[in-house]
């Protein structure tokens, strides 16, 4: 096993090298950069006002913008160019650029933004509260809710019971979760019936004038509607593989063989039953936190107005806002990555008899 480990680690490496290599090739093909949006920037506001003196900052430097930069049809002086993509980094040749970025990040350095004037780092620790919570809160009530109702409507596959269960899982797949939000804002957030629940934020203004326990009450009296329209929206594609995996192992001859001992059907179905019908579940917990975590929240944190990695990364994309959109990528595929690696030495907690050293044989 520990061998095992030791490889995935490593092919981590590449696997990150070749997903930034393929991002950067894409990013430097697509039109509208940061040098591009300010020449527009710069050339629409001297011909609105007839020139303009100052200086503009980017990309952790700034450059001196002079009335006389910009020539009419001719555009900004040339000159005023270069140094705006020296300001951006943008003077070096792309292999180059991603030779030096590759070097900052062993050293863990994502390089200042473009627009939001702060190091990457320091908004992706800033964001981070907001995406944990919701994706950790998210992801375990999820799964606490799936699992039981996924077992219950295996062993009573047919009845009434899971009829009605299955409209419900029916509405919840086909309902995407921001609609459920909605939902909840008018319902429960003041929009036309009741005003429980907060409709902005993590956190109310006073908070650090609460006690710890008004604290926690506060966080989680925030949390309540967002999470419940995640867990709403998610729920179904699990309950709906919880029920057809053990489904499919209740129908395997081992069970037959220790119902036939005399085995009550606890016993059979928590004894023999479960532990291999988990396997599937647990290979799925890897994608289900991450996909919650960093992308399933964005239009969430957009709806109840929590400012997250979602959101930061979507922003960023759209202004290229280059230093932020590989930092969040490179965080967020180390963390994708040994996430699965985790699921994957689960297994093994589960399932002793899973062994990754032989699976050749």
């Amino acid at each position: 096993m520990l061998a095992y480990i030791l490889r995935r680690l490593l092919l981590i490496i590449p696997t990150m090298l070749g997903i930034l290599l393929i991002n950067f090739i894409i990013i430097q093909a697509a039109p509208g950069g940061p040098v591009e949006q300010m020449i527009a920037k710069l050339e629409g506001f001297d011909a609105a006002s007839g020139g303009a003196t100052g200086r503009i900052s980017g990309g952790g430097g700034e450059v001196s913008v002079a009335g006389s930069n910009y020539r009419g049809a001719q555009g900004l002086d040339p000159e005023l160019i270069e140094e705006i993509e020296r300001m951006y980094g943008f003077d070096k040749p792309a292999p180059e650029r991603f030779w030096i970025m590759l070097k900052n990040y062993l050293h863990l350095d994502f390089g200042v933004s473009f627009f939001r004037d702060a190091k990457v780092t320091d908004l992706i620790v800033e964001k981070m509260p907001v995406s944990i919570s919701l994706g950790l809160w998210s992801t375990l009530i999820m799964y606490l809710v799936s699992i039981p109702l996924g077992i219950a409507k295996a062993t009573r596959h047919g009845s009434t019971f899971d009829v009605w269960t299955s409209s419900a899982i029916i509405v919840g797949y086909a309902i995407p979760a921001f609609l459920f939000a909605i939902l909840l804002i008018v319902l429960f957030a003041g929009g036309s019936y009741l005003d429980w629940f907060p409709l902005k934020g993590l956190t109310s203004n006073n908070f650090d004038e609460l006690s710890l326990g008004g604290k926690i009450l506060d966080y989680f009296w925030h949390l309540v509607l967002p999470v419940t329209a995640l867990v709403i929206g998610n729920f179904a594609t699990l309950t709906l593989l919880t029920k057809n995996s053990f489904l499919d192992e209740i129908n395997k001859q081992y069970v037959i063989t220790a119902r036939a001992k005399g085995l009550t059907e606890r016993r059979v179905l928590y004894g023999h039953v479960f532990r291999n019908a988990m396997l599937l579940i647990i290979a799925g917990f890897p994608a289900a936190f991450i996909g919650i975590f960093f992308t399933g929240s964005l239009l969430i944190e957009v709806i109840f107005s929590l400012d997250g990695l979602g959101l930061m990364s979507f922003e960023a994309a759209i202004n290229r806002d280059y230093p932020v959109v590989f930092g969040t990528l490179f965080i967020f595929t180390l963390v994708g990555l040994l996430v699965k690696l985790i699921g994957d030495i689960t297994y093994t907690l589960v399932d002793p008899r899973i062994d990754f050293e032989n699976r050749e044989g």
